[in-house]
């Protein structure tokens, strides 16, 4: 039987320098004054943030905080100056990055490429240092990015294949292209800071757009080795990066009209108050992800083993912090009593430690006070007639906390509501299937839902319903994102705008079309232009 873990225990997993292994010691911190304007690295002199990771280091003394690297907290000015930079690259759609060519545009993406690869093992090792990802999500992460930017590329030569073609159409001659938006502000979350942050700047490069990049609160520095490959290899203002506040940052590019398209990754509440505060709603075009409250439904046929498996990777893989996680479980009545039993068993068997341990699953938490978060909304399901039923559930020290399971939960508890966005795993019973499709229904979140049985009859009914509130419906396994040609959305308050790697180039981009009426004279004006390459379009 596994030892339960106290809080003593807990507090033991944190590490002493000299027992971490050298290949994951981060020895320096890294010490960011740049930022990139205007193809320049301005060297800033003001005030820095001090970033700390959630690893905490043992000495003789006990336990504390290591300082892992700082970066640049730029103003307003610094902000509007990256703007107006990007709006110079842009001039209208006549700059040169939008005026390239689409095979010109991939050769630099296809340089990119080349060069990030070489900086794998550098951002892997400080996504494991700043967020508190194990080592085997981290390479994930980074070789799936990788992936994504490659089959994105595809993507996009297949659409310029087909954009090629001309159309004749009711004696009208027409070639139909993809133009460019303007400038982007993109800005990626701290849970996926490298994977969901190029899901939306590349396409929105490749399309022709100028972009200013603002890295996530936390998880700035592991962008510092890739600040270096923009200022490297794109023209001045095409990517333009600032780091600081949100409200000094982010509300006066808003506030200021230029911003094109609104690419932001986040809360719903921040995305809100970014899109308020666009003097011109009706220009701005956003692509959004946010929230989710993603519910597992388990039948009373479902298979047992499967759904345990599916509903613990679901819940649990680092820690709970992903958009697509299992947020709530819901499970039928006459199999809640042996879902729970093996649930907890699987819970248990679990590995919390530190990112670099082998196998480990459960890993520090970055988000400062996020530990005493899920405690409170575990304090107020306990109040309200639920239990903590796994052995150790909550149990923390400073950033690690073991999972939580609660059941029964009921609609008066917050945890029914909220996204906890962390290890605690809320179950609610159910007699009929009416009430997991209402909570459906009534949620203000519609990203997507898993469905675990074996009946056709009921899963194809409850996916006839659940198809015009979710995007997503995953039948028999956890909620994702990938495979990455998937479209991936949300209804709701949980996103605008679709991304896979089509999606995202459609998104950051809108159809044109050259038109002529057809006659002997406008042929010949196409195949001229066509032929000598007077258009790049």
């Amino acid at each position: 039987m596994k030892s339960m873990f106290d809080e003593e225990k807990i507090k033991e997993l944190f590490p002493r320098e000299e027992r971490i292994p050298y290949e994951f010691k981060l020895t320096q911190p890294i010490k960011q004054d740049e930022y990139l304007i205007n193809g320049e690295m301005l060297l800033w002199k003001g005030r820095k943030r001090k970033v700390f990771s959630p690893i905490l280091i043992k000495d003789n003394k006990g336990l504390k905080k290591k300082l892992i690297g700082y970066y640049p907290l730029l103003t307003k000015k610094e902000a509007m100056t990256a703007l107006f930079s990007a709006v110079k690259a842009y001039d209208n759609g006549r700059g040169f990055w939008p005026c390239l060519s689409v095979i010109e545009r991939i050769k630099y993406i296809e340089k990119f490429l080349f060069l990030i690869k070489e900086k794998k093992k550098e951002i892997i090792l400080l996504m494991m240092w700043e967020i508190g990802k194990s080592l085997h999500e981290s390479l994930k992460e980074f070789e799936r990015t990788i992936d994504y930017i490659q089959n994105t590329i595809y993507a996009l030569k297949d659409i310029e294949q087909a954009s090629s073609r001309f159309v004749i159409e009711q004696g009208i001659i027409g070639q139909i292209r993809r133009a460019p938006l303007g400038v982007v502000l993109c800005t990626g979350p701290y849970n996926y800071p490298l994977n969901e942050t190029f899901s939306t700047l590349i396409p929105a490069l490749l399309m022709g757009n100028t972009v200013v990049f603002k890295p996530p609160k936390i998880g700035v520095l592991l962008h510092y080795p890739i600040l270096k490959l923009f200022h490297e290899i794109f023209p001045p203002g095409v990517i333009n990066t600032v780091y600081g506040e949100g409200k000094e940052i982010l509300l006066p590019l808003m506030s200021s009209g230029l911003i094109d398209v609104l690419a932001f990754i986040g809360s719903s509440k921040t995305a809100e108050l970014l899109k308020t505060h666009h003097p011109k709603p009706l220009r701005l075009r956003s692509i959004l992800g946010l929230e989710a409250k993603n519910p597992a439904i388990v039948l009373p046929d479902a298979d047992m083993e499967l759904a345990i498996r599916e509903c613990l990777n679901g819940s649990l893989t680092f820690n709970g912090q992903r958009c697509t996680a299992l947020k709530i479980i819901f499970v039928h009545k006459k199999i809640v009593k042996l879902f729970i039993e093996q649930f907890t068993e699987g819970l248990g068997k679990l590995k919390i430690g530190m990112p670099w341990d082998e196998s480990v699953v459960i890993t520090p938490l970055p988000v400062p006070n996020k530990a005493e978060y899920l405690s409170e909304l575990i304090k107020d399901s306990t109040v309200k007639g639920a239990k903590v039923i796994n052995k150790s559930g909550g149990v923390l020290y400073k950033t690690l906390f073991y999972p939580a399971v609660i059941y029964p939960v009921n609609e008066r508890m917050r945890i029914y509501h909220e996204e906890q966005f962390g290890p605690v795993v809320p179950i609610v019973p159910f007699e009929n299937i009416e009430e997991p499709v209402k909570y459906i229904i009534k949620s203000s979140y519609g990203q997507q839902a898993s469905i675990f049985g074996n009946n056709p009859e009921i899963i194809g009914k409850l996916v006839d319903i659940l198809v015009n509130q979710v995007c997503r419906i995953n039948i028999n396994s956890m909620c994702q994102r990938g495979p990455d040609i998937f479209p991936f959305a949300g209804r709701k308050d949980s996103g605008e705008g679709t991304l896979s790697v089509s999606d995202a180039l459609r998104v950051f981009s809108m159809r044109t079309i050259v038109a002529t009426k057809e006659s002997d004279i406008n042929r010949q004006i196409f195949k001229e232009i066509i032929k000598e390459k007077n258009s790049n379009s």
